[in-house]
Order: C-alpha cells, then sequence, then structure tokens
C-alpha cells in the first residue's frame, strides 16, 4: 500500500464503498478498504496509506478512538474525515485531534476527488518538511534550522563552496554571516588550508591597511618588526571581510587591485608576492544603497559580487526559533551547570510570535539571561527578560515596530502606538492575514492553509462567516 497514491476508506457500508469506487474509478489512487477500526489500523500500520477516508461511526469504535490510536502509533498518513451535516461539529473536533479536512454526506465525485488530491499534496509536503527537518537537526556546519528559507542558503552554499568565486553576504546583525562563510570554506576544496577574518568594523581605518596586506619594520610608528597580513595568512585559504561597507574608500581601490592581480605588497615594502585567497565578504547594509551613496566602489562590487547569499531574518524563519532555542538552552545550561531542558507552552507562544530584531544573537543573550538568573528544568514566562515578559511581545500585525538591516527599530526606532481609530476588528485582522497568504500561493487555499498552520475546511467556514459579517453591515 506505501507509495504514491494509496487511500484507505475506513467504512461499514457497502453502498458508500461503492459510490467511493466508482467516483474514484479513474483516478491513480490506489485503493484499500477497511469496515471496522481494527482492520482500518492494522492495515494502516502495515501499510501507511498517504490519505485514509474515515467514517467516525464504526460499528467496533469511535472514529476518535482510532484518530488517537494511529497518532499514538506514529503513523503520518493524511486524515479526511466523512460526517453528516448534524455531525459537523464532531467533524471539527476531530481536526482538533489530527485530522486534515473533512467531506460532508452528500458529497459530489468532484468534491471527493478535489479533497482527496488536496490531502496528498499535504502528505508530500509534510513529508518533505519532516525530511528537511531530520536533516537539518544534524547540523550544517554550526548552523541550526530546517526551515525552507535556510534549506536554499545551504543549496547556496553546497553549490558554491567548490569555486573560487568570490561570495558576498548580506543579511541583518546577528544571522549568522560569519558563520556562513566557515560552512562556505569547509565545504570547498580548501579546507585544509587557513580561514581568516577581519572586521572591517572593529580596526581603526589607519591600521586596516596593515591588517590586510600586512607592514614592513618602520613603515610607520609602532611598525617594530616585520607582520604578515591577513591576505597572506589566507594564503591557500579562505579570507572573510566582514562589515566590508565600512572599508575606506582609498583601501578599497587597493582591495580591488588585489582581487584583480593577486598580488600583496606589504606596507612600507617594495616587493610583490602572489597568494591564492577565495574571498568572502559580508555586510548588514544594503550594498547596492551604499554603491549608490557613493560610500562603496561599484568596480568593487560588481567583483565581489558574485555568488550573492542573504542570509533570512530569524523572523523569517518560523519554527528554527524553537530548534535554535532549544540547541542553545541545552549548549548554556550543560556550560552553566544548570537543570534546564525545555520551555512551556507561553513561552513557546511568546518566541515564535516575538520580532527578534537582535536575530539568533539576541536569542542567545535571552537564553544565558535566563539560565544565569533561574533555576528549574522548564524555562517559564515569568523568567522572560524585557521585552519578552511583556504580553505584548509579538509581531501582531499594527502592533509593533519593523526592523531594518542594522537590527534597529524602523522608523524613530521606537514602536508606535496605535491610534484609537487605525484599531481593526479582531476578525479584519485575521481576514487580512488570510487572504495575504492566499494570494503568495497564487491562490491555492490548500497550499496557504498548511503555511498558515490550519486546514482548508477552516479557511472556508471564515470566509463565510467574513461574507455574513460584512453583509450585516450592509
Amino acid at each position: 500500500m506505501r507509495g504514491d497514491g494509496s487511500v484507505l476508506v475506513v467504512e461499514d457500508s457497502p453502498s458508500f464503498v461503492t459510490t467511493v469506487q466508482a467516483y474514484l474509478a479513474n483516478t491513480p489512487y490506489r485503493l484499500s478498504f477497511a469496515d471496522t477500526g481494527r482492520k482500518a489500523l492494522a492495515l494502516a500500520e502495515e501499510g501507511e496509506p498517504q490519505v485514509i477516508l474515515l467514517d467516525l461511526n464504526l460499528p467496533d469504535m469511535d472514529g476518535m478512538q482510532l484518530l488517537e490510536q494511529l497518532e499514538g502509533k506514529g503513523l503520518k498518513s493524511t486524515v479526511i474525515v466523512i460526517t453528516a451535516n448534524s455531525s459537523l461539529q464532531t467533524a471539527v473536533e476531530a481536526m482538533r485531534r489530527g485530522a486534515y479536512d473533512y467531506i460532508l454526506k452528500p458529497f459530489s465525485a468532484d468534491r471527493l476527488r478535489t479533497t482527496i488530491q488536496n490531502a496528498m499534496e499535504r502528505h508530500t509536503l509534510s513529508t518533505l518538511v519532516q525530511s528537511v527537518k531530520a536533516t537539518a537537526r544534524r547540523g550544517y556546519h554550526g548552523f541550526i534550522g530546517s526551515s525552507f528559507a535556510m534549506q536554499a542558503v545551504y543549496r547556496t552554499i553546497d553549490a558554491a563552496a567548490s569555486s573560487k568565486a568570490s561570495v558576498f553576504v548580506t543579511g541583518e546583525s546577528g544571522t549568522g554571516k560569519e558563520l556562513c562563510a566557515v560552512a562556505i570554506h569547509r565545504q570547498s576544496p580548501r579546507v585544509q588550508g587557513p580561514f581568516i577574518a577581519l572586521n572591517c568594523a572593529a580596526i581603526p581605518r589607519e591600521l586596516m591597511e596593515s591588517e590586510i596586506f600586512g607592514h614592513v619594520k618602520g613603515a610607520f610608528t609602532g611598525a617594530t618588526a616585520d607582520r604578515e597580513g591577513a591576505a597572506k595568512l589566507a594564503d591557500g585559504g579562505t579570507l572573510f571581510l566582514d562589515e566590508i561597507c565600512e572599508m575606506d574608500m582609498d583601501l578599497q581601490s587597493k582591495l580591488l587591485r588585489f582581487l584583480q592581480t593577486g598580488v600583496v605588497q606589504k606596507v612600507g615594502g617594495s616587493r610583490a608576492e602572489k597568494v591564492d585567497v577565495r574571498f568572502v565578504s559580508a555586510t548588514n547594509r544594503d550594498p547596492l544603497a551604499e554603491v549608490e551613496g557613493g560610500r562603496f566602489r561599484e568596480d568593487l562590487y560588481y567583483r565581489l559580487h558574485v555568488i550573492p547569499i542573504d542570509l533570512p531574518p530569524l523572523r523569517g524563519r518560523g519554527a528554527d526559533v524553537m530548534e535554535i532555542a532549544e540547541h542553545l538552552l541545552t549548549q548554556i545550561a550543560e556550560e552553566e551547570g544548570k537543570a534546564f531542558r525545555g520551555f512551556d507552552e507561553a513561552v513557546r507562544t511568546r518566541f515564535l510570535g516575538y520580532d527578534w530584531p537582535g536575530n539568533v544573537r539576541q536569542l542567545e543573550n535571552v537564553l544565558r539571561n535566563i539560565v544565569v538568573l533561574h533555576d528549574g528544568a522548564i524555562v517559564t514566562a515569568e523568567m522572560l527578560p524585557a521585552p519578552l515578559n511583556r504580553a505584548d511581545a509579538s509581531r501582531a500585525a499594527g502592533l509593533g515596530g519593523s526592523f531594518g538591516r542594522d537590527g534597529a527599530a524602523g522608523n524613530s526606532g521606537v514602536a508606535q502606538p496605535l491610534t484609537p481609530d487605525a484599531v481593526k476588528p479582531l476578525w479584519q485582522v485575521e481576514k487580512d492575514a488570510i487572504e495575504a497568504a492566499i494570494a503568495a500561493f497564487g491562490g491555492n487555499i490548500s497550499k496557504a492553509a498548511t503555511a498558515l498552520g490550519t486546514v482548508p475546511s477552516t479557511i472556508y467556514r471564515k470566509q463565510k462567516s467574513w461574507a455574513d459579517l460584512m453583509d450585516g453591515k450592509g
């Protein structure tokens, strides 16, 4: 039964089974049938069908019990509940317990086929997500996270690593730009060579040239001996220039010449040396805006910006927040000799709803604060530091500030309070969010529902309730 298109129909009515067989006769689905809950459970364990069509009224057990047993055995089949209109509330309860969707008797062949197709797509997507998560949890050169946004980053690193082409990493502060550079190095044929990192914002401008190219004794005050620069030290390996947009314009021209020739010359020296270096650069600014503003050389930009990698902010990585939090909590608790091992639901909700303007770095600082200042096994909401200790610390639409690439709040830098006239009814906020998700998936309600963590039937019901509300207003 295992494989594409497997559907288990759990129904004790022979006439209904005949109807389902007729409706699905010209489809690619492979059907199997069970007229009791026990038989259905045995068939599901034996072959784990992709979709189960489940009548809740079975002769030997309640359909809800079968749902619970399927979940308890770890079976991942996508369940569609069959019910009469009079039992609609029961179907809704079944979805709360893990069913994907419901279908009301009587129904048309088109309705049945569409519902099963949506369930198949959902099952395929869910299987893919679980596979991706299982891989990502093992870690990717220090990264933690299995979101699709990060999977795209991992694939780009894999593709770019074997090349010598320059990589330009962008992303907000705290998103892991140096970690990305290290991953590129470790994944590349240069892994046995050195990895040298320079933060262009942390070194005084008058010393930056010496840091990159080195100097000879007496080249300037304080140069008491010859010194190799980062470019020479990185020979055969990778040179990572963080915060590249902070580099002085004069030095940018010298760096460009180095990129073009592969030749370095120490400050105060006369001998040119050939080196083999792979460049990775990074910035938390918009590099094109820096070029347009005359603060960054356009020719240098195009030399460095051969393979771009844009790291997503933590607020755009979904459930990665909790994967990272769980990993960091275990690590920090071990370092501090504490017993913390998890989070309560209130904290999970707060973490998933917060914007994290400081990204992973801020998350790590929050967790270290909690572990150092508290004791226990589970992190509770009472342990959270500011601003997460506020119940309104969330990204709810219209309730928080927006954050730019430097991690600072947008506009004035402080979240702007709403005026009374700007407050929307809750149903309108929900309607806007759901309609935006549907539009993002090109009108595909099934995919939008999956992304929103709900089911298509819920969206259909809400659409009807919105129409009723709007008709009532008119």
